[in-house]
């Protein structure tokens, strides 16, 4: 379910920019759903799950689509270094789509040495801890000096925000897509690296959902379907009804390492 409801009426929906409406209803977050047994929802708002493709899988199409719509506003290439500031769920599944899309070299850097270990177990060979080295000084050791083509702050952290500046190569292009937690600053150094590098700055937001350019949704759920992405293994817990709530109470507190935490129905077989 594409659970952004435009209004129709606005400019950018106009030009089918959905997820810039003006006056969007938005399912489970501006309306209630998320977690209802039946939600009322508008059939041009449903894609068919693919043959092959799990429910549980099909339940993180919009991240997927989130992360593949970050990406495509780099225009990333074949053999890219793309360098992610940020290991959670988002962040993994923007490594997935650039090593799936040919990137030469996924770097991610965090400062959660779990989710860095995760990582580490779905494959990721390049790994930062940014609490203990310095981030973009290990950037431009593993190209070899030359800095990530692409670079995406996933964290919606200031410390991130200004490394992902200095990670860049001369005329990178530098993705923002995290949701700050706070204030975004930027010191003079990194100010100076976008100026001198003339560094390209996209921002990101949502995806996108019609059939041109690229229905983004579409290319999720395809691409789950043909296996050039996998993302069950991102889950870590699976919840039903009952545990739903100490779930969410976990996931607040970090009380122990979660990256996708999926609430399942055991009455249908345990699907999401």
């Amino acid at each position: 379910v594409f659970p952004l409801i435009p209004c129709r009426r606005c400019a950018p929906c106009g030009v089918g920019a959905y997820a810039q409406c003006e006056d969007y209803d938005y399912l489970g977050s501006r309306s209630d759903g998320g977690f209802a047994e039946l939600v009322a929802v508008p059939e041009w708002n449903l894609l068919p799950v693919p043959e092959g493709v799990s429910l549980e899988a099909a339940a993180m199409a919009e991240p997927a689509a989130v992360a593949v719509h970050a990406l495509r506003q780099a225009g990333i290439d074949m053999g890219d270094a793309v360098a992610v500031y940020g290991a959670g769920p988002i962040g993994l599944m923007l490594g997935l789509w650039a090593r799936a899309w040919g990137a030469g070299r996924v770097l991610l850097v965090d400062i959660d040495p779990r989710k860095l270990e995760f990582a580490g177990r779905l494959g990721f060979d390049d790994v930062c801890n940014g609490a203990e080295t310095d981030a973009p000084a290990w950037v431009a050791e593993v190209t070899d000096g030359r800095g990530a083509d692409v670079v995406v702050e996933a964290s919606g952290s200031s410390p991130a925000f200004e490394a992902c500046m200095l990670s860049a190569r001369a005329f990178g292009r530098v993705v923002l897509m995290g949701n700050p937690a706070g204030e975004m600053r930027l010191s003079q150094k990194a100010y100076w690296a976008i100026l001198r590098q003339e560094l390209k700055l996209f921002g990101t937001w949502n995806s996108v959902y019609k059939s041109l350019p690229k229905d983004e949704w579409r290319l999720a759920l395809d691409s789950m379907a043909s296996g050039r992405l996998d993302l069950k293994p991102l889950i870590t817990h699976r919840v039903d009804l009952d545990g739903l709530w100490d779930a969410l109470v976990m996931v607040r507190d970090r009380a122990e390492f979660s990256n996708k935490v999926m609430y399942v129905n055991p009455a249908e077989g345990g699907h999401a």
